[in-house]
């Protein structure tokens, strides 16, 4: 237990006691009086019974005494907090309407509802991803920034959902995160309070053999090792649709087993939405980190409502025993 103000404490504790050897000093000169006038021992027994209001008081001003100086107790809280990347797939495959009003449209309305669910406490950043990772919002806990970069994205270009990994990790750990040697994963050191969710169909034509980008199964690791969580979201029908690229017409559908694969290997988990109705859900179906920290728990009002219910004690036993108040 801790104390605000422990002079306010020593003040009040220094007025009880002396209280207690006044009362002390009036009980024996009274004892004295009684003896001398040949009381007998029944009566003084009756007399010391009177003091017990006396001492209900006493131990009152002492409690309340340390009320005022501010006690409080540390407690341990836990809370969400942390770091949160929203990696959004922007690719061409995203403007398909097989999710109404787009992909991309559905995606960008369900990270603005989890970043409004959000406490102020947990970072929010965003990385637009198409080939290779684009960085748009740092992590901020100015969550209206972020929504504002999420507002802004548009589809256009190819997907590396690998290479969106590792941008995410950069805004995370604030450097530039690459493959080590043979596709090996860098120490980027341990980071178990950060999360990334990736709201994607799964495509990933420039992570695949001969597309140029980073393997997700190489980024994963990475991830992984890091500690850091990547919860997928599958944007997309499985039917699937056609798409205008670039003058082609291209048939597009989701990809749940790559964004399962993802989730797995990171310790996160997978969420289908098939229809903007799931999307919507999606704020309340992950989980983020918790951060257990102390916090300070004030102790006052309880000792306040413990002292008057002793100065209450020790004025009934004092009329009671007296007729008296005081």
């Amino acid at each position: 237990m801790s104390l605000a103000d422990p002079v306010l404490l020593a003040v009040g504790l220094l007025v009880a006691v002396a209280l207690a050897l006044a009362a002390v000093a009036v009980a024996r000169r009274r004892s004295a009086a009684l003896a001398a006038a040949g009381v007998a021992p029944a009566r003084r027994d009756r007399g010391r019974g009177r003091t017990a209001g006396v001492w209900c008081t006493i131990a009152g001003i002492a409690v309340l005494a340390i009320a005022f100086a501010g006690p409080a107790a540390s407690v341990p809280v836990s809370h969400a907090s942390g770091t949160v990347i929203l990696a959004m797939d922007v690719s061409g495959s995203m403007s398909a309407t097989d999710v109404a009003p787009s992909r991309l449209d559905a995606a960008k309305q369900a990270a603005v509802s989890f970043i409004n669910a959000q406490p102020p406490s947990v970072d929010i950043g965003v990385v637009a991803f198409q080939q290779g990772g684009l960085e748009a919002a740092l992590p901020t806990a100015d969550h209206s920034t972020v929504t504002a970069a999420i507002r802004r994205l548009a589809p256009g270009g190819g997907t590396s959902l690998g290479d969106a990994i590792l941008a995410s990790l950069s805004a995370i750990t604030h450097k530039t995160v690459v493959l080590g040697p043979g596709g090996s994963a860098p120490a980027i050191g341990y980071w178990p309070s950060a999360t990334i969710v990736l709201f994607s169909d799964g495509q990933d034509g420039a992570g695949a053999a001969g597309g140029g980008g980073t393997s997700t199964a190489a980024a994963a690791a990475v991830a992984q090792k890091a500690g850091v969580h990547v919860d997928t979201v599958g944007v997309g029908t499985a039917a699937g649709t056609t798409v205008d690229v670039d003058g082609y017409h291209l048939f597009t559908a989701l990809d749940p087993a790559t964004l399962k694969s993802i989730s797995q290997a990171t310790g996160g988990a997978y969420h289908p939405a098939s229809d903007a109705s799931q999307l919507n859900g999606i704020a309340s179906s992950i989980n983020l980190r918790l951060t257990v920290t102390n916090q300070p728990m004030p102790l006052a009002g309880a000792f306040i409502a413990l002292a008057l219910a002793l100065l209450v004690a020790g004025a009934v036993l004092t009329v009671a025993r007296t007729g008296r108040v005081v």
